[in-house]
């Protein structure tokens, strides 16, 4: 079933349209939570709250591209578990650190203007990796999006990790250049 299909069935308020959802991207997003969590148990549950936040946002939402719909949904389902974990123990918090490294290149959120910026730092950012060679592509969102480890970055890839390292530290660089130059500054 391809995803105008199944965009139907939520606006139809089908039953169908979460196992057709679950059957598709399923494998998604439970490796997008287990990227983030590490733990099958709460990748599972973000999952299923995923297709629960699904139902409830269509309608009135029509998403464009439901598999990047589902990614977002599962990925701030899961940073914000990750936070209240982290924020219980205080430890492990390797995700974190690779939100951490992105602070010097992206705006903080909080101001009145937000959702305007967003979207417009959303266009940015597409423009942005759009320019960049694939591997350095797939290095950048493997690590911030993802929230892949160095280490398990280079070994998906067959490189060294301070290959990705320098690569990632380059595109911090250039994706800060870039947001100055587009008039998107800290």
């Amino acid at each position: 079933m391809d995803d105008r299909e199944i965009i139907e069935l939520y606006w139809t308020r089908s039953e169908h349209a979460v196992r057709e959802t679950a059957q598709k991207y399923g494998a998604y997003c439970q490796a997008v939570a287990y990227g983030i969590l590490r733990t099958p148990e709460d990748s599972e549950e973000c999952v299923n709250d995923t297709w629960l936040q699904a139902w409830n946002a269509m309608p009135p939402q029509r998403p464009e591209r439901l598999g990047a719909f589902l990614g977002r949904i599962t990925r701030n389902l899961s940073l914000n578990r990750l936070k209240a974990m982290t924020a219980q123990k205080r430890g492990g918090e390797a995700a974190a650190a690779a939100l951490e490294e992105l602070r010097d290149c992206v705006p903080a959120p909080g101001d009145v203007e937000q959702t305007v910026e967003d979207r417009e730092l959303s266009r940015a950012l597409d423009r942005f990796l759009a320019g960049l060679r694939s591997e350095t592509r797939k290095f950048f969102l493997q690590r911030y999006w993802y929230l892949r480890s160095v280490t398990e970055i280079a070994a998906q890839y067959g490189v060294s990790e301070s290959k990705v390292k320098m690569s990632l530290l380059r595109t911090r660089k250039a994706l800060k250049a870039f947001l100055e130059k587009e008039g998107l500054v800290l």
